[in-house]
């Protein structure tokens, strides 16, 4: 192996996959970008180390190995109940570091090239005050890089980079603002991680509320399942001058003592008798299960309006699923307004039909709230 002449070849580290083999085919779209940039990295350092080196760059060529079998040993990592934060964290970040040691050690042209993909990088992550990206900027237009939507900077000139007498200039620019450019690259590289950990972070929010609702729209079904008339989805309208009590699933009318339909306008205990003798165990679990599919064709829906994202994390499938168990509870939530008297003129369903079509108006009302989060 040809090294400059700092590095002899019995001193040089070992690079990392010199084999040049490739590992099976994993289960995720991430580990196997993992893979492929570490392969990326491996490759390039033994390209800098034959092609012009920086002197002295043995550590950094140790520990670029090492932050890449690092990467590597994430993404091969196999998955974790708890989740694989972490476990992308390590990877992501191990990426990084090795991708800055690259640049630490890497030929002035091999930086040069890479400078509209840094100073592109920079812009996407630092804001636009941040002194890192501004340092960044004035480099690279000291070197003939410039973006479209920035102005020049005061007393610098864009160099021509087809000009062979401009070439010598940039290098000397390179080698003179190296550590700027490598530190600018790699805040940008940490501002990046620390939003796909938000991202996971939010993920992981909405999954838990997912649960919680799930299980509170479970245990309301088996509530009502032993105790159908605690939450009872009925209404009391006057039919034909008598009054009924209408459940989702059965339809009574109002009895009294002789049993003879009541004229007028009942006892309330006559109206908790019948309740109790009309409501049924199915009730709740029936407009659940309508308000649950209200939501899933809300969900399927709103899959049109959000943006596909390459985040390991799953976002979107997580906001969708928020959807359904929400649609539960608010095709509940929002018949007992109904019967409550919450809603003016819509007190008194006349029909189980009826009632069970407020279910799904209900349940596709989830999208009222769960619009937020999307």
């Amino acid at each position: 192996m040809t090294t400059t002449t700092s590095m002899s070849e019995d001193k040089t580290p070992p690079m990392p996959g010199a084999s040049g083999a490739f590992p099976r085919l994993t289960i995720s779209a991430w580990r196997e970008g993992t893979l492929t940039r570490a392969k990326e990295l491996t490759s390039l350092c033994e390209w800098a180390v034959q092609n012009g080196a920086l002197s002295g760059s043995d550590p950094l060529i140790k520990a670029l190995g090492g932050h890449v079998d690092a990467a590597e040993c994430a993404a091969r990592e196999r998955f974790r109940w708890m989740g694989n934060g972490a476990t992308i964290q390590r990877a992501a970040g191990n990426l990084d570091a090795a991708e800055a040691d690259l640049l630490n050690f890497a030929p002035e042209s091999y930086v040069l090239d890479q400078m509209p993909n840094l100073l592109n990088h920079v812009q996407r992550h630092l804001a636009a005050n941040d002194s890192r990206r501004v340092e960044l900027e004035r480099i690279a237009q000291a070197v003939g890089v410039k973006d479209s939507d920035h102005a020049l900077t005061p007393g610098h000139s864009i160099l021509d980079p087809f000009d062979n007498r401009n070439w010598s200039r940039s290098k000397e620019v390179i080698r003179r603002h190296r550590g700027r450019v490598v530190a600018a690259v790699r805040a940008a590289s940490s501002e990046a991680l620390r939003e796909r950990l938000r991202v996971g972070s939010l993920r992981n929010a909405v999954m838990m509320a997912s649960v919680v609702l799930t299980l509170l729209a479970v245990g309301v079904a088996v509530l009502g399942f032993f105790y159908p008339a605690v939450i009872p989805m009925c209404f009391e309208p006057v039919s034909n001058g008598s009054t009924v009590v209408v459940c989702p699933t059965s339809r009574t009318e109002v009895l009294d003592a002789q049993g003879l339909p009541v004229t007028g306008s009942p006892a309330p205990e006559q109206i908790d008798a019948t309740i109790q003798k009309t409501a049924k165990p199915r009730d709740l679990f029936v407009i659940e299960t309508i308000g649950f599919t209200a939501a899933s064709v809300a969900a399927a829906a709103a899959i049109r309006n959000m943006r596909a994202t390459s985040e390991p994390y799953g976002l979107p499938i997580a906001l969708a699923l928020l959807k359904m168990p929400t649609g539960c509870i608010t095709a509940v939530l929002g018949l007992l307004l109904m019967r409550g008297g919450f809603v003016p003129g819509l007190s008194a369903l006349d029909t189980p039909a009826q009632i069970l079509a407020w279910a799904i108006v209900f349940g596709y009302a989830q999208q009222l709230f769960t619009r937020y989060v999307d």
